[in-house]
């Protein structure tokens, strides 16, 4: 990901759900000056606070925060918009002379980022290209849809989930509009530190428990019923987030109280797993387990590759 010297620095720190990105990355950004970018699906969306983890507004008084709450909980919200607002955000916090981090675990808009994905136009789907593919999933299933995706772009079926139907639609409406979903990293507009933050496994096992039981006791249920009650459809993209669509098949009686915790834990561990697996694969990036080193040592490291980043 090689970038120009005269290039603007961008610090990095990734990692899975439940690691600790948002203190470990608030102690950096206060050493070093810096302001956060979030690269975090789920916080874009206004009213989703409990269940995304946001960061408090003690935190976001003490060190700006981008891209939180960019977003209603009933709109669409892309890979593209990400990286055009977030790129937006990382100029501004260099031309007011601080170093932009950019914070979060959605490896598929920090790759976009970094790596300049380009992207077709979206203005506002303009041929009907989308509710005509949904239409053909209602018609003939999401499979015939897959089988589709094999045959005009292989790359993307095997990286797309079968259960992603987002991804799936928006990747043959790329392709429909003559471009495909690039996969192949780029040269980088950024010059970049990029750091995965982990642990061992049975700790983020015990981490995503423990924050499952706290998020529930601080309100998700009472969170997920006033976005339904509000409007919110219960399939809108906001609530297709972990904690959030279990609470809402809870909500239509698809879940049993019991089975509420476990199922958001499990779904969460599922996730922090597919998330490390995607990180592995980020060329360049430095690995750091915060069990393995003393707290100030670990921030020390980063912030000694930060300032190293910003005197080029």
């Amino acid at each position: 990901m090689a970038a120009p010297r005269d290039a603007i620095p961008l610090l990095v720190l990734s990692g899975p759900t439940a690691v600790g990105k948002t203190a470990f990355s608030l102690e950096v950004a206060l050493r070093v000056g810096g302001e956060i970018i979030s690269a975090d699906s789920a916080q874009v969306y206004r009213g989703l606070d409990i269940g995304t983890a946001k960061p408090s507004p003690e935190a976001r008084r003490a060190v700006p925060h981008h891209l939180i709450d960019v977003a209603e909980p009933w709109e669409t919200f892309s890979v593209a918009r990400f990286q055009a607002l977030a790129d937006a955000a990382i100029r501004a916090v260099w031309a007011r002379g601080h170093l932009p981090l950019l914070v979060g675990g959605t490896g598929l808009w920090i790759r976009a980022l970094v790596a300049a994905y380009p992207f077709a136009p979206e203005a506002a789907d303009a041929g009907g290209t989308r509710a005509w593919l949904e239409a053909l999933a209602q018609r003939d299933g999401w499979e015939a849809l897959r089988r589709r995706l094999a045959i005009v772009d292989p790359a993307s079926h095997a990286a797309i989930l079968p259960g992603d139907h987002r991804r799936l639609v928006r990747a043959l409406e790329v392709w429909e509009h003559g471009r495909r979903l690039p996969r192949e990293p780029r040269p980088s507009p950024y010059r970049v530190a990029f750091w995965v933050l982990t642990r061992p496994v049975a700790e983020l096992r015990e981490r995503v428990w423990a924050r499952t039981e706290a998020m529930l006791a601080d309100g998700l249920v009472a969170e997920v019923v006033g976005l339904l009650r509000q409007g919110v459809p219960p399939r809108a993209q906001s609530l297709s987030a972990i904690g959030y669509r279990e609470v809402v098949a809870w909500y239509f009686g698809r879940l049993a109280d019991h089975e509420l915790v476990p199922l958001i834990a499990k779904k969460t561990r599922q996730y922090a797993k597919r998330q490390l697996t995607w990180f592995r694969r980020e060329p360049g990036a430095r690995w750091l387990d915060l069990a393995a080193w003393p707290w100030e040592e670990a921030i020390a490291q980063v912030v000694a590759d930060a300032r190293r980043l910003t005197e080029g």
